[in-house]
């Protein structure tokens, strides 16, 4: 466990779905069961699909989207665990093929590679859930031990689900 005042850290990865903007529920939810959090978005996501200010005034710390140069110090400790919410077809697909183009994707393929636990809650529509590509990727990700939850409509979308699929093996 990362050490921070005595408390885990989870990374939230927010990818660009009209659902993103209430990843502050999920971000207060973990923080009261003691996490420390950071999150990482997609550059997509930082077009106004959360509340980025907000975030990381609730977190004191910035949002990542860009990867750091090699002279600047790591804003974030190594993760504990990752939540990816919510989880858009690009993001699962690339994750899946190992195409670490973006700092969101680089960090769920280096957490993958390192053991670290991931939960994901999908904000995925109908058509392209169906998609076979997608849903090979969803079969290889698991095959992995990602954790999956529902969420691909946005009408009720779990938020919590993504810390109780962290509490089990």
């Amino acid at each position: 466990m990362t050490e921070l005042a005595g408390k885990p850290f989870l990374y939230v990865v927010v990818c660009a779905a009209g659902v993103a903007s209430g990843v502050g529920t999920l971000i207060a939810e973990a923080q009261e069961r003691g996490w420390e959090v950071g999150v990482i978005a997609t550059p997509a996501a930082m077009n106004g699909y959360f509340d980025a200010p907000g975030t990381e005034s609730r977190t004191g710390r910035p949002v990542r989207s860009a990867w750091r140069s090699p002279a600047d110090p790591r804003p974030f400790p190594p993760p504990d665990a990752v939540v990816v919410a919510p989880a858009t077809f690009n993001t699962v697909n690339k994750w899946a093929a190992g195409i670490a183009d973006t700092l969101a994707v680089g960090t769920l393929c280096e957490a993958l590679g390192l053991g670290v636990p991931i939960a994901v809650l999908p904000s995925v529509g109908e058509a392209l859930a169906a998609h076979p590509a997608y849903q090979e990727s969803l079969t290889r990700l698991r095959g992995l031990g990602v954790r999956f939850g529902e969420g691909r409509v946005p009408e009720g979308f779990a938020w919590t689900r993504a810390l109780e699929l962290l509490d089990r093996p």
